[in-house]
Order: C-alpha cells, then structure tokens, then sequence
C-alpha cells in the first residue's frame, strides 16, 4: 500500500492548497508535495517511527504543522499502514522527544543567562521576568500541561520549563499526558475523517490563527504600555514641578 499516494488520490480538493502538498488532478497517482508528501512518506518508508520523527521535528520547527501530521497519521492507521495504537504511541513519543530537546535548549540557556538577555531587550524590564519566573513556578505543572494543547505554544513552553529547571521525570510525564491528549483528537480526527482528513487542518488552522492573532493583540499592548510609561512619568514629574 501506498500512503503517498492515497492522500494524493483521496484529497478532496487536490491542488487547491499547496501548504497540504496536494498537487492537481483529481485521484491522480501522483504523490503529494510539500509537507503532506514529506510526512506520509516519512510513515510510509518507517511506519510509527516516521510518524514519530515527523512529529518530533514538528515539536522542535513549529512551522511544520501537526495538523497536517497527525491527521494524516491517523488516516494511515484508517488505511492500514499502520495500527492505530502504534500511530497514538509514535507520535505521543515524538512529542515528548522534541520537548525534551528544547527542555535541554533551556536548561542550556540557564536563568543567568537569560537575565543577562534579557536586560538587554528594549522596552522590556527585569522585573516582567522576574514575576514572570514566579508565576511559571507557582504553575508550571499546569503551564506545560495545558500547553501541549496550545497550537504554537505547545512548543514554546518547554523552553521555560528547561530555564527553570522543572524536575525532568514531572516534565516528560505532563508532557508525556498532554501530548497524548492532543495527539490523540487530531489522530482519531484523521482516522474517522478517512479521506477527507484534510479537514482537521482547515478548522485546527483557524484556531492557531485565533491564537496567534491574542499573542500579537498582547505584544502589541504590552509594547503600547511600554512605550508610554516613561512619557506619563515625565509629564508627571513635570507637574509636580510647577
């Protein structure tokens, strides 16, 4: 069996959207391009563990996006390529190695290093990281779970988890936890959808947009703040002059 080129062939709007890899023709024996031809090669070549290593990469480059993996993953399983329990445990396995490796980027990093970056940013203050350090020890536990639920942020929270240095065996299991959960809704998602497991990326794909559209909205006040703080203080500091 053939995974490329059933995704190929069973797309239901082949060659509308490059970002799938579906290329043009309908039930062409073409494989697909891009990053859908690269994932279901990848688990056609290596079954689980290519879902796994598609996965884990995605964990450490967020612009690949498991919407397509996982979903395509899970048609596999629909089509046989592979179990459906070894797609769930693949991919929950390639989550948690990818995490763990930007765990290891942050512990790398270390919390005096990041202080000395950090004083060095415009318009940012010691102080944000410090409440910042305080909250994420008060709740990580719940930071790294939850946000292995996050598009985007799924990624990016290990990094803090790493600076921090949250007890390796309670980070691999949160991540381990909220990775399967995750996981396990776009999988079955591409399992039960069958060919049109494409779908999963199109409404996951709006939701990462609604995401990513909060953090700017959030930059973009906190840069806002920034930037008028030091004008309200002169102002301030003039009236009291008079």
């Amino acid at each position: 069996m053939h995974l490329v080129t059933l995704a190929a062939a069973s797309s239901p709007d082949s060659g509308s959207r490059s970002g799938s890899g579906v290329v043009s023709g309908s039930g062409s024996a073409e494989p697909t391009t891009g990053i859908a031809g690269w994932a279901a090669g990848l688990v056609e070549a290596l079954g689980g563990p290519g879902a796994g290593l598609a996965v884990a990469l995605e964990n450490l480059f967020p612009p690949l996006p498991s919407e397509i993996i996982l979903p395509l993953t899970g048609f596999a399983a629909g089509q046989g390529a592979i179990s459906l329990a070894s797609a769930l445990f693949w991919t929950t396995l390639g989550s948690v190695v990818g995490a763990a490796a930007l765990y290891g980027i942050g512990r790398a990093i270390g919390r005096d290093r990041m202080y000395a970056l950090w004083a060095r940013l415009p318009l940012v203050k010691v102080s944000d990281l410090q409440r910042t350090e305080a909250w994420f020890q008060r709740h990580g536990t719940k930071a790294v779970l939850l946000g292995r639920m996050v598009p985007v942020f799924r990624s990016l929270v290990s990094v803090p988890a790493g600076v921090e240095r949250m007890r390796l065996p309670a980070f691999l299991a949160l991540t381990a936890l909220g990775s399967f959960v995750w996981n396990s809704v776009l999988v079955l998602a591409g399992y039960w959808l069958g060919d049109q497991w494409d779908l999963v990326e199109r409404y996951v794909g709006v939701l990462s947009k609604v995401v990513l559209g909060a953090a700017l909205v959030a930059v973009v006040a906190y840069v806002v703040v920034r930037v008028r703080e030091p004008r309200q203080k002169g102002r301030h500091r003039a009236g009291q002059g008079r």
